[in-house]
């Protein structure tokens, strides 16, 4: 096998050990593709290709993260990673990274530890796929149907939804607490005429995409699923973490038109006298 090959055959697993620590697609397959340059110039023959180059790819992942640590610090708001909507390289399982080792929730714990720390760490959360498919359908159904007490049924009691937008679209930055709050905001926050909600799995966890009328995306939710109920909803709503999942939507438009049509200006109102 030639050394590019050799190479190919293990780019799955190199791109879902950098992705892990960056939280990045665009960043990790600029990691892999480092790590290829790297190597090919390399004059060392190693003994085990695999550990050489996942060595390789974690050094370069370590050195990017320290590079824009300062600026996730100046991040407003809350800070996701990019949702990996489709596998890069088509072959998750060849990764040889458990797929809830990169669900949000577990990349989210990664963010938390010093990034020695996060080249070695493996989490694991187990849920039954197909519980969660089912809930998750349940969810989105009643999220497109602004249906209150459907949504009620399906959160946990200290459920919490989280944006990420970094101050580039119209939402909330503050956390959304508690079923009723939750609830509420989901059946109110767009109507359905002006959006569609996709089921979408992300970085192996069920998910949406949200677009607009013209199929346009707005944001994409993951959702975290345990004991039946769903625990977190995270919304990635920052159009620079997007863009993988399509053409964008001008999310300050449509947030225009969502509050005209709750709320009509009063020359728009035709009032009635029997």
């Amino acid at each position: 096998m030639s050394q590019a090959e050799e190479f190919e055959e293990l780019r799955p697993l190199l791109f879902a050990v950098s992705y892990r620590i960056l939280g990045s697609v665009s960043d990790g397959e600029d990691t892999v593709q480092e790590t290829w340059l790297r190597y090919e110039a390399s004059p060392m023959q190693p003994t085990s290709t695999k550990a050489f180059l996942s060595a390789v790819v974690t050094r370069i992942s370590i050195d990017v993260l320290r590079s824009t640590r300062r600026r996730r610090e100046e991040y407003v708001g809350p800070w996701f990673p990019e949702l990996m909507l489709t596998d890069p390289y088509e072959d998750l399982e060849r990764s040889a990274q458990p797929t809830d080792s990169l669900s949000m929730a577990a990349l989210l714990l990664l963010v938390r530890l010093p990034p020695l720390e996060r080249a070695v760490f493996r989490p694991r959360f187990e849920a039954d796929r197909r519980e969660r498919e089912e809930l998750a359908g349940r969810f989105l159904e009643a999220f497109r149907e602004g249906d209150v007490g459907g949504l009620r049924e399906l959160l946990a009691a200290d459920v919490h939804m989280v944006p990420d937008h970094c101050g580039k679209a119209p939402y909330a930055t503050r956390p959304i607490i508690g079923v009723e709050n939750v609830a509420r905001v989901c059946a109110a926050i767009i109507p359905p005429s002006v959006q569609t909600v996709d089921p979408y799995e992300a970085n192996g966890q069920p998910g949406a995409i949200v677009r607009d009328r013209d199929a346009k995306v707005l944001n994409t939710l993951a959702l975290d699923i345990l004991d039946g109920r769903i625990q977190a909803i995270r919304a990635v709503i920052n159009p620079d973490k997007l863009g993988q999942a399509g053409r964008l939507a001008d999310a300050w438009a449509v947030t225009r038109e969502a509050n005209q049509a709750r709320w009509p200006r009063i020359d728009d109102v035709k009032w009635g006298y029997g």
